[in-house]
């Protein structure tokens, strides 16, 4: 029975290509925006390490005070130098690391070679395990490398691929700012996106990769300069990167890994107990206002999932439910317009359901075939994205088989919701009145 209504439904189709082209060009446009603007919304708004994001937490410090909160009452969204030493110094969580971001030159070891400008991260060593960094070659360096402001390194596979043919450089030298760092462990591909470690200086999102990761203190000890973001409340006594030490001026993020509500509960007493201490010492003449959000708070917190993406999103989904409106209307025409036929058949004994089975089997395939359009123009959208919207976030957006099977999906049964009502319509024609009528 149901070849039999496809073979309606086709003859039906055939025989107003025009109305069948408007539907099928409709349900295609519609479909294609919504699967296009999805496509970015959901690369910028996944969670970037979904097995471990809620054990994972940025600590806030208030050491502005007042003066220095937004409009919610929250404190900096990064630390100061002495608020980041002390509290790696107390090491009050399972894993933690301090970080600020780096940019030096690294010279390669044949001098007919010109210096590489690359990125990256002055880090401490359970920064690697706390994130589950993946490694091609070696690991992290150990917490006695951070105690002796060791010259180690760890680099990407795209910096080891230009350094060392991509071969296995575990305990070779490169050269840093004029200093050699011995490789410790090579990165595989590891660039997740929006850059949750260090949302406060990376925007949340950076199409480059992070080429060298070394310790904090030795980054510290040889005077390599924060390439991040920095922000003051008062401009420091001293001046230079020593000066910057020594201010309130935040530039360093942190992350904490906590594994329950036990451990959650403890680090936030911590926090209270440090900021009522620097209370008492002079430091702060406020009461403490912390904060502790685990990574999606954190993010959300953080606004990391731009405005324009659910602007777009929202937009999108709108002008496909313009289409499908839209759509309902062509569907009505089309079937009423065949009152005479519905009636005929009704009087031969036809019943209802079956009226109804072959005008919804026949709008299914109409977004069937809108579908095909909408895949053809997702792909055409998704590859123009970087039109509309900055290049690192336009770089997220990819076609993968769930978005080609999702718009196929969505313009299905799009158009069958569209068909519901002209589709009631029709199987509710009166047989007696079109035969009267005709």
């Amino acid at each position: 029975m149901f070849a039999y209504y496809l073979d309606l439904a086709l003859r039906s189709l055939k025989r107003s290509p025009g109305l069948t082209a408007l539907m099928v060009l409709a349900i295609g446009f519609g479909v294609a925006a919504s699967m296009t603007s999805w496509s970015v919304f959901r690369a910028v708004s996944g969670d970037p390490i979904p097995w471990k994001s809620s054990q994972l937490f940025v600590p806030q410090v208030d050491n502005w005070g007042p003066s220095g909160r937004n409009a919610n009452g929250d404190p900096p969204n990064a630390m100061d130098y002495t608020e980041a030493t002390a509290l790696m110094r107390d090491h009050r969580a399972k894993l933690q690391s301090a970080m600020y971001q780096i940019s030096p030159s690294v010279v390669p070891a044949e001098a007919t070679k010109h210096p590489i400008n690359v990125s990256g991260h002055a880090v401490f060593g359970e920064f690697f395990a706390m994130l589950d960094v993946p490694f091609q070659y070696g690991s992290g360096w150990a917490a006695s490398d951070d105690a002796n402001r060791a010259q180690v390194v760890v680099i990407s596979s795209k910096l080891n691929q230009k350094l060392f043919g991509g071969a296995n450089s575990v305990g070779k030298s490169v050269n840093i700012e004029s200093r050699d760092y011995r490789v410790v462990g090579v990165l595989n591909d590891w660039n997740p996106q929006p850059r949750f470690y260090d949302v406060v200086n990376s925007g949340g999102f950076d199409s480059g990769t992070e080429d060298v990761f070394v310790p904090f203190q030795t980054a510290i000890q040889a005077s390599i300069p924060n390439d991040g973001n920095t922000n003051c409340n008062a401009t420091p006594k001293e001046s230079g990167f020593v000066g910057l030490q020594h201010s309130e001026c935040i530039w360093i993020s942190y992350m904490v890994e906590l594994d329950d509500a036990a451990a959650v509960t403890a680090y936030r007493d911590y926090l209270q107990g440090y900021a009522r201490e620097q209370k008492q010492a002079g430091r702060f003449s406020w009461e403490p206002n912390n904060r502790l959000r685990n990574l999606p708070a954190w993010l959300d917190n953080q606004q990391v999932v731009p405005s324009d993406t659910k602007v777009s999103l929202l937009v999108a989904l709108g002008l496909l439910l313009v289409c499908l409106v839209n759509t309902i209307g062509l569907l009505l025409a089309k079937f009423l317009r065949r009152s005479a036929e519905i009636g005929v058949r009704r009087a031969l004994g036809a019943p209802r359901r079956a009226i109804y089975l072959q005008f919804l089997t026949e709008a299914g395939m109409v977004g069937m075939a809108g579908g095909v359009l909408g895949l053809l123009l997702t792909c055409a959208g998704v590859a123009s994205v970087g039109w509309v919207m900055p290049k690192d976030i336009a770089a997220l957006a990819r076609l993968d088989v769930s978005l080609l099977v999702m718009t196929l999906i969505v313009a299905v049964i799009a158009t069958m919701l569209a068909g519901l009502y002209p589709t009631y319509r029709a199987s509710r024609v009166q047989p007696a009145w079109q035969l009267k009528s005709n």
